[in-house]
């Protein structure tokens, strides 16, 4: 009986790294995971910076773990990848470390390497990189994030000492990981084509664009710094140079020429795992197996710290405020969107941790021997119950709530917006405590809505909501995506997993190419897309069941959510104008 495969995806979080040991079906058989460092600044909030040398530590913890658990052999590996988040890494030729911290160590030989994707500390350098009008532009929605790896790597240059800057080569962090396993300095299309502003269709790098803003070396030294123009670009998946380095593959416990996929930021790695499933309807499972042209109706939500909403199109979209169109972001010949929301997740447990009645909460919670959520959520069913109301929305109809308390991603791009509150009340229980997270969530809801419209509205088809992430286990906050957006959302088999599983079908594509050779692009495409519909298992659809009179009010609740926006600009315009 031959021996079975598996294939490793490795996800690297926002505050931990996770492997599974996937069989070739797509069955997770084991699991790990490990807490990162992230460090920050407590005299400037904008800071969040990590180091890879921990997220290394945690990958062979982590993929150590799940071969032990499983009792797998390295050899019965046949491939892996990762993904990551969207995170700028540093590090000198050699691939040391280099310290990212503002002061006398910046740029030296140390840990604190990588400045986080939530980092806002480049607000001026995208400010600067905005008022440019390049053609760079055009492929970020109009407008390029601060979180994005261009403005970073300029603040860094501001900051650094020259000869350290100049030694240095900056990737987005899934790249790094690949050059940390591999030794080979290839990048992926997804991440210099999403957050490093590399435009396929524009011949690649954009040397006025550059050298416009500061940083003219690297067109001077044939963008080495960022993986020079001569390496090879590579799609989702493909194998990256010769596979595991001894000395990679002696750390991570795998044999050493494993291949490794070309990895993806994680978002990409929730499309992966996430928008090829078939569904589960009212307990049936649906038996249409997704064709490759159904992805374009399907946005995957990859919901954690913060959410990214990434729906892939024939042809190139632009939407203001969105990031793309990506082409080649996954599938070759295939354009990506991007928009998002940078904080989501994170803003739930803010609104939840700072109010008076945490405490109070927490100690339910524990006699009830319960989650919080729980006892939130029976606090809003007996708060309806005692007031008449005949749903949440009902109950909370005179609060209104903005979440921008991070800035906006999309579909503003500005990071100057901020969160609104209107019809707060001298009222500091546990019941306002609850109206407040029902009204986050509703936010969040109104907000995904918000991006939906817009990308709707400039040429996508978007009929269904795709989720992975940690907030697809909360039943609440899926039921008012549906029903705010009008559309059935599918919830994957193991929300947790869904992006290890996309990482770890990106291993077995390396794989697949290395083994049937001379592969033109449409053929990896097609063995892609085939990989993830055998390996996603079926997902749970959550179909739009708001009430008619709901129904009315999510209405209302959304022209009020769009009003905001307005006046909050309004507003501060008013202000600039007075303080001239």
């Amino acid at each position: 009986m031959p021996a079975e495969t598996y294939y490793i995806g490795v996800d690297v979080g926002t505050g931990s790294v996770r492997a599974g040991l996937v069989k070739h079906d797509g069955t997770l058989v084991a699991s790990s995971t490990e807490t990162t460092i992230t460090y920050r600044d407590h005299n400037d909030h904008r800071i969040f910076e990590q180091s890879t040398n921990n997220i290394w530590d945690g990958m062979c913890k982590t993929i150590r773990a799940v071969l032990s658990e499983a009792k797998v052999a390295p050899s019965d590996v046949k491939g892996l990848s990762f993904d990551a988040t969207c995170s700028l890494a540093v590090s000198d030729m050699n691939g040391d470390p280099v310290v990212v911290t503002k002061g006398d160590k910046m740029g030296e030989i140390g840990d604190r390497n990588v400045i986080l994707w939530a980092d806002h500390r480049a607000e001026k350098e995208a400010e600067l990189i905005n008022s440019t009008g390049s053609v760079v532009l055009d492929y970020v929605g109009g407008t390029m994030s601060l979180e994005m790896e261009i403005p970073k790597t300029l603040w860094l240059k501001k900051h650094m000492k020259p000869e350290r800057f100049a030694r240095c080569q900056f990737f987005d962090l899934p790249d790094f990981l690949t050059y940390r396993a591999t030794g080979d300095n290839s990048r992926s299309c997804c991440s210099i084509t999403c957050k490093c502003s590399y435009v396929p269709t524009k011949s690649g790098w954009q040397a006025e664009f550059f050298q416009k803003i500061g940083l003219s070396e690297f067109v001077h030294n044939g963008y080495k710094q960022l993986g020079a123009a001569e390496q090879q670009v590579l799609t989702a998946g493909l194998p990256v140079g010769k596979g595991l380095s001894k000395k990679a593959a002696e750390e991570l416990g795998l044999l050493e020429g494993t291949p490794v996929g070309s990895a993806v930021i994680d978002a990409y790695a929730g499309w992966l795992g996430t928008v090829a499933a078939r569904y589960r309807e009212n307990g049936k499972l649906v038996e249409t197996v997704p064709s490759i042209d159904e992805s374009r109706h399907r946005l995957a939500a990859c919901a954690g710290t913060s959410t990214c909403h990434i729906v892939q199109s024939r042809k190139g979209v632009f939407v203001n405020g969105v990031w793309g169109p990506y082409q080649g972001a996954i599938f070759p010949g295939w354009w990506m969107n991007e928009g998002g929301q940078s904080s989501t997740g994170q803003l739930i447990d803010f609104m939840i941790t700072t109010h008076p009645a945490y405490s109070k909460l927490q100690q339910l919670a524990e006699e009830q021997k319960t989650n919080i959520h729980d006892v939130l959520e029976t606090e809003l069913n007996k708060a309806c119950k005692e007031h008449g109301a005949a749903s949440w929305t009902d109950l909370t109809k005179e609060v209104h709530f903005y979440p921008d308390l991070h800035g906006n991603r999309s579909p503003i791009a500005d990071p100057r917006m901020r969160g609104m509150f209107t019809g707060l009340a001298l009222d500091a229980t546990l019941g306002d405590l609850a109206r407040k997270y029902n009204l986050t969530m509703e936010a969040i809801a109104l907000q995904t809505r918000h991006i939906v419209d817009e990308m709707n509205a400039q040429g996508h088809e978007i009929t269904a909501i795709y989720m992975s992430g940690g907030q697809a286990k909360n039943t609440a906050l899926m039921r008012l995506f549906a029903n705010t957006c009008g559309m059935p959302v599918v919830l994957p088999d193991n929300s947790g997993a869904a992006v290890v599983l996309g990482a770890a079908m990106l291993g077995r594509v390396a794989a697949e190419v290395q083994k049937r050779e001379h592969l033109n692009e449409e053929q990896v495409g097609e063995a892609l897309w085939d990989i993830m519909v055998e390996m996603t298992p079926p997902g749970t659809m959550v179909s739009p069941s708001a009430s008619p009179a709901e129904k009315k009010l999510l209405e209302a609740k959304y022209k009020i959510f769009r009003e905001s926006i307005d006046i909050q600009k309004r507003w501060r315009k008013q202000m600039e104008e007075a303080s001239l």
